[in-house]
């Protein structure tokens, strides 16, 4: 008589989905990509580190770019108590570049929580990513496709909901445009007494 857990993963499971949008300012003409699964899931334990870097043997996610790090980053899926979902951590594993999550820079292995949407950044790279909850727990599919904008002019991941945003994030306004900006007009005090 077999036995069958009831707790074991089945085919049947939907499993957590991270689907990543990625961009470069010169994708279109070098082939930065062509390491990658482009248009189809693959899946992956989630016990295992997912490593995205320069280095196929080490990483399962390459991009074809000497200006990346052999070993870029590290997405860490994790389990807390208090969730039943599959959630995420990313880990910059460059010693000579930064790594930014939604505008806060990791320093070489700094790691920090993904939210449900990220925009990650290191080098001229811009990488979307979203969590899709599912429920099993032993592993995870990954999603990649290539943008033809970059994100951060699209979203900003800054806030509760997505909003537009200018590319550097902000809207100060030393970086509007001259013709744009309204200075307060000055007036001679002198001027008004003698009208």
């Amino acid at each position: 008589m077999n036995i069958v857990s009831q707790t074991m993963e089945t085919e049947e499971d939907l499993l957590t989905c991270l689907r990543v949008q990625l961009y470069h300012p010169q994708q279109s003409c070098k082939g930065l990509y062509e390491l990658l699964p482009l248009g189809t899931k693959s899946r992956h334990s989630a016990e295992d580190p997912l490593r995205l870097g320069r280095d196929a043997q080490v990483c399962a996610l390459a991009l074809a770019d000497a200006r990346v790090s052999r070993k870029q980053l590290a997405l860490h899926a994790y389990r807390t108590p208090r969730s039943p979902d599959t959630l995420f951590a990313i880990q910059n594993l460059s010693q000579r570049g930064r790594l930014s999550v939604n505008s806060t820079a990791l320093g070489y292995l700094e790691r920090a929580e993904l939210p449900d949407k990220a925009l990650v950044r290191f080098g001229e790279y811009e990488m979307l990513i979203v969590r899709e909850s599912g429920e099993a727990k032993g592993s995870f599919e990954v999603e990649l496709e290539v943008l033809a904008t970059p994100p951060s002019r699209e979203t900003c991941t800054c806030g509760p909901s997505m909003t537009p945003v200018m590319e550097a994030g902000s809207r100060r306004m030393d970086s509007v445009p001259g013709e744009l900006r309204e200075d307060p007009l000055e007036t001679d005090e002198t001027a008004m007494y003698r009208s």
